[in-house]
């Protein structure tokens, strides 16, 4: 029985289908990833910004704490101020005088306190500004990626189906006793099933192609590199 032959041309051809599905699936598959990928990026700008909020909620708190110490101290002073006008002995009247005296200083260094975290938080607002102008760049980036994923999508999905049909029909015009080879190379390789020889080389392995393997492949021979093991064809001459 003669050796079954192989057109080059539809070698070539199915080479060609093989990286164009490749490279369509891979970016109908990129599109859901880069979707998930940017809704996290959202997550984590939204989680820095709540972050922010927490931390000028905390300085708010410890403000609203220190005024309040500081009318409770105040109030204090007060009573110690009613009972210093009764004191019975001087000691007595000392002692409160020295209380009093105290608990002012307390105040004084209270509203210092209170002065320093007023202006910390002035400092704070233009981090929480920047963070929420952060989020919403993040938001409208993401919502512009995913529109175009989407617009994309139904143009990819249906060149697939285009090329896959094109596949098959590519795919028929293989010798039975070829194709059968062939389908397995692809099963596990995909695109990586072929290759085309170029200056004396497989493009695939960059190795040395003998030129008895190369007169076969001219004579439409079905040929395999003997390095990686790829289906070979003769590149165009351009």
């Amino acid at each position: 029985m003669p050796s079954p032959t192989v057109s080059l041309d539809v070698l070539r051809t199915l080479h060609r289908i093989h990286k164009q599905l490749t490279d369509l699936k891979d970016r109908r598959d990129r599109g859901p990833r880069q979707i998930l990928a940017g809704d996290a990026g959202i997550k984590q700008r939204e989680d820095e910004l709540n972050q922010v909020r927490e931390e000028l909620k905390t300085m708010r708190k410890n403000i609203d704490q220190q005024q309040l110490q500081m009318k409770s101290n105040e109030q204090k002073i007060k009573d110690l101020d009613t009972k210093l006008n009764t004191a019975a002995t001087n000691r007595e009247y000392q002692i409160l005088k020295d209380q009093i005296a105290a608990d002012k200083m307390a105040n004084s260094v209270l509203e210092d306190e209170i002065i320093e975290m007023m202006e910390q938080i002035d400092a704070f607002r233009p981090k929480i500004a920047e963070a929420e102008s952060v989020v919403k760049t993040t938001r409208e980036k993401v919502a512009a990626g995913r529109k175009t994923v989407e617009s994309q999508a139904d143009s990819i999905l249906g060149d697939i189906a285009r090329l896959e049909a094109e596949l098959k029909q590519s795919e028929a015009e293989l010798p039975e006793r070829i194709r059968e080879t062939y389908l397995r190379l692809v099963g596990k390789k995909g695109e990586d099933a072929l290759a085309a020889v170029v200056d004396g080389a497989c493009s695939g392995c960059y190795q040395q192609v003998p030129v008895n393997v190369q007169a076969n492949i001219r004579l439409l021979q079905p040929s395999f590199c003997r390095t990686c093991g790829r289906l070979l064809y003769i590149a165009e001459e351009k």
